[in-house]
């Protein structure tokens, strides 16, 4: 499970070392897509092809299905980091997500979120409050 907010930085050739604690979960690959929110959205490999199949049983005639896994496949990027648990973020990654140099990476559970740091900042701040006065389920059925 990957879990808590780490600030490390993009180097000149855009790369980003992963956090110590989250390696041991992609040291056998990743697969790096744009996110909602405009992140970027990190699976283990395994854990994506998982959630591939999952989308795969929707109707593709449905046009909001195809137009969504048109942009999540078309936008996917696998990778297995280096020894230094460096991943190469891709250039059409880092300009869908206005990722610079500062960025945070989240743990989100199954997945790890990377964000440029000012819009992370921004997006807590927003969401903060309304976490805090939850009074109703929030995910049927389970929350």
């Amino acid at each position: 499970m990957f879990l808590g907010t780490h600030a490390p930085r993009i180097d000149d050739k855009g790369r980003l070392v992963l956090p110590a604690k989250f390696r041991e979960g992609f040291a056998a690959g990743l697969v790096m897509a744009k996110g909602q929110d405009r992140s970027i959205v990190v699976w283990p490999a395994a854990e994506f092809a998982d959630h591939a199949d999952r989308l795969n049983e929707a109707s593709r005639s449905d046009a909001k299905v195809r137009a969504y896994l048109r942009v999540l496949f078309s936008g996917a990027f696998d990778e297995v980091p280096d020894k230094q648990g460096r991943v190469t973020l891709p250039a059409a990654l880092r300009e869908y997500a206005g990722l610079d140099r500062d960025v945070v990476v989240v743990g989100n559970g199954t997945t790890v979120e990377i964000w440029d740091a000012s819009a992370w900042e921004s997006y807590l701040a927003s969401q903060e409050d309304a976490y805090s006065d939850i009074s109703e389920e929030v995910v049927p059925g389970i929350l």
